[in-house]
């Protein structure tokens, strides 16, 4: 469907060249966080879809304007969303409400809990499945949380950390 991050947009210069190289739609965007970002990306051009991350761009405003500016520039919106069904559940309001959205990414079923997974923390998790998703009918952003979990789990807080990935020199390498 598309090339998702060629190069990394510290990069961004390179897109113009890889996109006249090739046929498949280039993606990117997940790391970046404001519309400024997004305003010289797509001012860079070579991009068909952007991707910004909800969590990490601004929430469903500024996300909103990132999506709106790139409508602007003909390029689709595929919204980054890796972790559980809040955050996709504001994605798909913002898919919603975006005449450029054309898929959802999500990771229901292969996040990296290991005692509970992210639909756990919902009541309504049968609302977010693999594949097919309805648009949130519920009131807010679509998701009945399960407080009682939420708090249980709050008693014994999570020690998981990023992983760093590392070349076998010890430098810092790309997940």
């Amino acid at each position: 469907m598309f090339i998702e991050e060629p190069v990394l947009c510290e990069n961004m210069e390179y897109f113009p060249e890889i996109a006249a190289a090739c046929n498949i739609p280039i993606a990117t965007g997940e790391r970046l966080f404001t519309k400024y970002d997004y305003k010289r990306l797509l001012q860079t051009g070579g991009v068909d879809i952007i991707q910004p991350d909800l969590s990490h761009a601004g929430g469903l405003t500024e996300v909103k304007k990132i999506a709106s500016m790139a409508e602007a520039y003909d390029v689709a919106l595929a919204p980054h969303c890796p972790l559980g069904p809040i955050a996709l559940a504001s994605c798909l309001n913002m898919d919603a409400t975006c005449y450029n959205a054309i898929i959802q990414e999500q990771s229901v079923g292969i996040h990296y809990n290991k005692d509970q997974s992210v639909s756990d923390y919902v009541k309504n998790k049968s609302d977010f499945t693999d594949g097919f998703i309805n648009l949130p009918c519920l009131p807010g952003l679509g998701v009945d949380v399960n407080k009682e979990l939420v708090l249980e789990e709050n008693k014994t807080p999570h020690t998981w950390k990023s992983p760093v990935w590392r070349h076998k020199d010890g430098s810092i390498a790309e997940w």
